[in-house]
C-alpha cells in the first residue's frame, strides 16, 4: 500500500483564483450577456422616459388646460371634442395614451357623457380611470354608480355606490351620500336588510351629515326606528 503514489494536484486544495477561473470559464459568457441585456433595458427605459414619455406627458398636460376650462363652464361638448384649435378630452385620450393627463381625461370624459345622458360611454370612460387620490377615486366610483343606475343596472350601481361610500370614510359628504344611494337602491330591489345596513352606517358614522339628519325616517319605514 505504501507504494501507491498520489498525483500531486490531488494533494493540494483548489485556490479561490482557480475556483473563480473555473466559474468564469463555465458561466462567464452567459453572465456577461445577461448583464449587458439588463444594462440595455435600464438605459432604454431612461431614454424612453426622457425623450418620449416626459415630453408626451408635458404636451398632454398643456392640452388639458383648455378642455378643463370648457368643463368648468359646463360646455361639455367642447370639453369632449375640443374646438378648431384645442383638443378635447377624447383626443387627449387617444393621442396621449399612457400619460397621467390622459388618465384624468378619462374621468372628465365619463363625467361629460353622464351629463349628456350617454350612460354607456360614461361607464366606458369612468371604468378606465384609476388614481391613488382616494377622494377623486371615490367620486369616480360614485359617478359610475350613477351611470349604472340610469341604465337600470341596479346590481352594478349598488356595488359602485358602496365602494364610493367606504373608500374614504373620513369624507362626511361623499361617503354618507353614496351609502344612502346604495341603501335606497337596495330598498327598490326588495333587499331591506341590506338597505338597513347602509342606513345604519350613516346613522352611526355620519349623524351630523345632511343624510344623517333624516336617516331615521328611512330606518323607520323599514321598521328599525319607531
Amino acid at each position: 500500500m505504501s507504494d501507491i503514489k498520489h498525483p500531486e494536484h490531488l494533494d493540494r486544495e483548489i485556490s479561490p483564483a482557480d475556483k473563480w477561473k473555473h466559474f468564469y470559464d463555465r458561466y462567464g459568457k452567459k453572465a456577461s450577456i445577461a448583464l449587458s441585456l439588463i444594462l440595455i433595458l435600464v438605459l432604454g427605459f431612461f431614454a424612453y422616459k426622457q425623450f418620449i414619455l416626459d415630453p408626451k406627458e408635458k404636451q398632454a398636460t398643456e392640452a388639458m388646460f383648455r378642455a378643463e376650462d370648457y368643463f368648468r363652464i359646463d360646455s361639455v361638448g367642447l370639453a369632449l371634442h375640443g374646438d378648431n384649435v384645442n383638443a378635447g378630452f377624447l383626443k387627449i385620450i387617444s393621442r396621449y395614451g399612457g400619460t397621467k393627463a390622459a388618465n384624468l381625461a378619462s374621468f372628465y370624459a365619463g363625467s361629460c357623457y353622464l351629463k349628456l345622458g350617454d350612460f354607456n360611454n360614461a361607464v366606458k370612460y369612468l371604468k378606465e380611470f384609476k388614481t391613488p387620490a382616494i377622494q377623486v377615486q371615490a367620486k369616480a366610483y360614485g359617478l359610475l354608480g350613477d351611470a349604472y343606475s340610469e341604465l337600470n343596472n341596479k346590481t352594478e350601481a349598488v356595488e359602485e355606490y358602496k365602494k364610493a361610500g367606504t373608500l374614504f370614510e373620513q369624507d362626511e359628504i361623499i361617503s354618507p351620500e353614496y351609502l344612502f344611494r346604495a341603501g335606497y337602491l337596495y330598498e327598490s330591489m326588495g333587499k331591506d336588510q341590506d338597505a338597513i345596513s347602509m342606513y345604519q352606517l350613516i346613522k352611526d358614522k355620519y349623524p351630523a351629515s345632511p343624510r344623517g339628519f333624516d336617516i331615521d325616517r328611512y330606518l323607520a319605514r323599514l321598521g328599525v326606528v319607531k
